[in-house]
C-alpha cells in the first residue's frame, strides 16, 4: 500500500449520502437534521437514528481496523 492510499483511507468519513441511505431518507433531510435547532429549515432526526449511526460507526471501525492490520504487516 502506498502512503497516499493509506492517508486517504484513514481520512475517509461517512458521507451524507451514506447516512441518508442507511436512514432511508433523502440527503436534504440529513442536512436539515444537522442544522441548529433555531434554523427555520431544521428538522428533528427520525426515531431510531442513533442505532443506525451506531451501525455505520461500527462499519467504519471495522474498515479502520483492517487498514491498521494491513499497515502493520506492510514492509
Amino acid at each position: 500500500m502506498k502512503f497516499r492510499e493509506a492517508i486517504d483511507r484513514l481520512g475517509e468519513r461517512v458521507t451524507h449520502e451514506q447516512a441518508a441511505r442507511a436512514l432511508g431518507v433523502s440527503v436534504a433531510s440529513v442536512r436539515q437534521y444537522r442544522l441548529p435547532p433555531e434554523a427555520n429549515a431544521h428538522r428533528s432526526a427520525p426515531s431510531g437514528w442513533a442505532k443506525v449511526l451506531a451501525r455505520l460507526a461500527r462499519s467504519r471501525m471495522r474498515e479502520l481496523s483492517a487498514l491498521a492490520d494491513a499497515l502493520e504487516t506492510e514492509q
